[in-house]
């Protein structure tokens, strides 16, 4: 089949009634200037991302850590949403039962108005007490921070970004929404790379409760072989190609 009929094909699944969920990662953000995670631009000042996003390179260096935080946070507060974004934002208005789970933490899904969202890694835009003296991270979309490491405003100790380190856990809210978005009738990986567990083996999990699963992205991964249709492609065509079809067969929206 072509992408064109497989597009068609996956548009005559998506009634309003249809309970959809829709899985992303960085190549969602990727057409709105937010280097991805991985790949040729992951090199910040010598270091890798995996470097840096951890409890222990906090402890070791918390200066160098908000360094990079901050640079990021100031380079996605001139991004905007993309095409990608705003036809999941619009499809979480359409669609009668619709969820949106996103690795990402740049916040763009917030900003293109998209409802029911669950953060798996947190948010750029949050921050949290490394002391604990708070039992929860909170907003703050200061850029540039005056100060770094910023200063906890209740105790003096470091601040730290709201978002999950690699050897942290999931928070269980975030895990709790992203097992009840598995009971859906399609479920679409959009722009990940499909590696990063336990966000990697969502999409087999949404198939064995019956889900039809669906990978948008421009290159092979993983998941490719294990999902009922790979449409090959970045995130903002491909989902403005769906959008187009389902407009023509939806005109009341």
């Amino acid at each position: 089949m072509t992408l064109e009929e497989d597009l068609r094909s996956l548009a005559r699944r998506l009634t309003h009634g249809t309970r959809i969920t829709v899985m992303t990662g960085a190549g969602v953000s990727a057409a709105s200037g937010v280097p991805t995670f991985r790949g040729p631009g992951g090199l910040w000042k010598d270091f890798r991302p995996e470097e840096l996003a951890t409890p222990e390179a906090f402890a070791r260096n918390p200066k160098t850590v908000w360094e990079w935080y901050d640079w990021r946070r100031q380079l996605v507060a001139r991004c905007r949403p993309n095409r990608a974004h705003e036809v999941l934002a619009l499809w979480s208005r359409r669609f009668e039962s619709f969820a949106l789970v996103t690795q990402n933490v740049d916040g763009l899904h917030e900003r293109a108005g998209t409802a029911n969202v669950t953060r798996f890694h947190g948010s750029l835009w949050e921050v949290a007490c490394s002391e604990k003296c708070r039992p929860s991270s909170w907003q703050d979309e200061t850029v540039p921070f005056p100060r770094l490491p910023p200063p906890c405003p209740w105790c003096g100790g470091y601040l730290r970004p709201g978002v999950v380190w690699f050897g942290e856990a999931i928070p269980a809210a975030a895990l709790a929404g992203a097992q009840r978005a598995l009971d859906c009738d399609v479920f679409l990986i959009v722009g990940t790379s499909s590696i990063v567990y336990p966000a990697a083996g969502l999409a087999s999990e949404a198939r064995s409760r019956g889900a039809f699963t669906v990978e948008i992205n421009p290159e092979a991964t993983p998941a490719s072989g294990q999902v009922d249709l790979a449409l090959p492609g970045p995130a903002e065509k491909i989902l403005d190609e769906l959008e187009k079809i389902l407009k023509a067969s939806m005109p009341e929206t």
